[in-house]
């Protein structure tokens, strides 16, 4: 965005600023006397929300949210996944509320009958033979990564620069422009560095990977079928199918954190694009917003840590992978409901369709005004990109990046009534989206753009 007039954007961000101000002078205030929050919110990345201040939400239901100002905004963002089968469905609602009033009890360590339902279902979809609960995907990997160390007795990891995995210390490392791992930036006080911890490649990049695995010391690779929290970075053809072949022929494990690229489809990108991990973790969609996670292994991973284990290692106790709260009852109805009901094989087709239609719209706008920026889709889940062609690494998608950009857009659709993904320029479709929604994110999009180019 090089020839882009800054003087007559910063103008725009301004304007849009100050009606967004007024627009919203409850969730200002909220924001303002909330003294007692670190931040003043309840979990720091909702500070990520243009405007300088986050809106305050009343209620929301499907893919639509209404502030504490009264206004309705469609729901693009659908808490970055997290309420990916839409805010509330019925029958997350009818299993909640089964749970807490009928059944009674949310939390006991003891099992319960969904645990094993859940668990067939995520093995039909996915593959893999055994699974596992957690409270979060952060989680479900922090634990993962424990029991592939223990079964291949190798110490380090490796990731793609700028994938995405929670905040897993291990995983907070990219490729430097010097072509050596460092601590991601803005990375808090890692107890130790990533880089000791870590090895790192760009995504697509199997003549990397190839080298940084014949170190021999990787106990498995953790990646997303595609990047997701850069923006939508997707596979080149046979990149995922090349870095099975390298485990494979490094004796390396391979784990996928299906947790953004579940929107590929019912078995997630794993299931879509025919691939074989060793292993796979996924949270946030799953509970249709009730905390829970997940992790599965094959059935000879299983076997390689109860044998490994019998080393002395203490799965139950002080080998850390599982919580008191983890696999609840609460979070296996929720779970239940969510697959069994709501995010259905048959649900994901017409999201789909969706989100191809709110791509085809912003490619138009694009296209009508020569800019030079790109659309990704992966399933259900769309994103424009401020780069032409779209970036095929985590670094180059990183420097696609404009902020006042970015900031401009998603204060122009908000103050109109869209949400994106604060963090991106990502949207998602939930089985509530409806056309007419994603109509109007193209109509207020190409509007943003018309004032832009003036």
């Amino acid at each position: 965005m090089e020839n882009l007039d800054r003087a007559h954007l910063d103008g725009l961000v301004a304007q849009e600023l100050q009606d967004y101000q007024e627009r919203h002078p409850r969730s200002r205030e909220l924001h303002e006397n909330a003294r007692h929050l670190f931040a003043r919110v309840p979990m720091t990345w909702m500070n990520k929300w243009p405007g300088g201040f986050p809106l305050g939400f009343s209620s929301a239901h499907g893919a639509l949210v209404t502030d504490l100002d009264g206004h309705e905004l469609v729901d693009f963002a659908l808490g970055d996944t997290g309420a990916f089968a839409g805010h509330s469905p019925p029958a997350l609602v009818r299993a909640v509320r089964e749970r807490i009033e009928h059944d009674g009890g949310v939390t006991t360590m003891m099992p319960t009958e969904d645990a094993e339902w859940v668990a067939a279902e995520l093995s039909r979809r996915f593959g893999l033979a055994k699974w596992s609960f957690s409270l979060s995907a952060t989680d479900a990997n922090r634990w993962l990564l424990r029991l592939v160390r223990l079964a291949t007795g190798r110490p380090k990891i490796l990731v793609f620069s700028y994938s995405y995995h929670g905040s897993v210390d291990e995983t907070f490392v990219v490729l430097g422009e010097d072509g050596r791992a460092h601590s991601r930036a803005g990375n808090v006080a890692p107890a130790v560095d990533p880089a000791s911890t870590t090895r790192v490649v760009e995504f697509n990049d199997l003549e990397g990977l190839a080298r940084e695995l014949r170190h021999g010391d990787v106990a498995a690779v953790l990646s997303e079928p595609a990047l997701t929290n850069i923006g939508i970075v997707l596979a080149q053809p046979g990149f995922l199918e090349g870095v099975r072949e390298l485990c494979d022929e490094t004796g390396t494990l391979l784990i996928l954190d299906e947790t953004h690229t579940f929107s590929a489809g019912p078995g997630g990108a794993t299931k879509r694009f025919g691939l074989r991990p060793d292993a796979i973790t996924i949270g946030k969609s799953l509970g249709g917003g009730v905390a829970c996670g997940a992790y599965g292994l094959s059935e000879q991973l299983a076997q390689r840590v109860r044998d490994a284990a019998r080393s002395g290692a203490d799965l139950v106790d002080v080998g850390g992978v599982g919580g008191t709260l983890a696999g609840n009852a609460l979070s296996m109805a929720a779970m239940r409901a969510v697959l069994g009901e709501v995010l259905t094989d048959d649900a994901f087709g017409p999201m789909e369709e969706l989100a191809t239609m709110f791509g085809d719209d912003v490619r138009a706008a694009i296209e009508s005004h020569e800019l030079p920026w790109s659309v990704s889709q992966l399933g259900a889940r769309v994103e424009y990109r401020f780069a032409h062609p779209a970036p095929l690494s985590g670094g180059a998608s990183a420097r696609s990046a404009d902020a006042e950009l970015e900031h401009y857009l998603h204060l122009y659709c908000i103050n109109r009534g869209v949400m994106l993904t604060p963090f991106h320029n990502m949207a998602l479709m939930c089985p509530a989206t409806t056309l007419d929604q994603v109509r109007l994110h193209g109509e207020v999009f190409r509007e943003a753009l018309d004032r832009l180019a003036r």
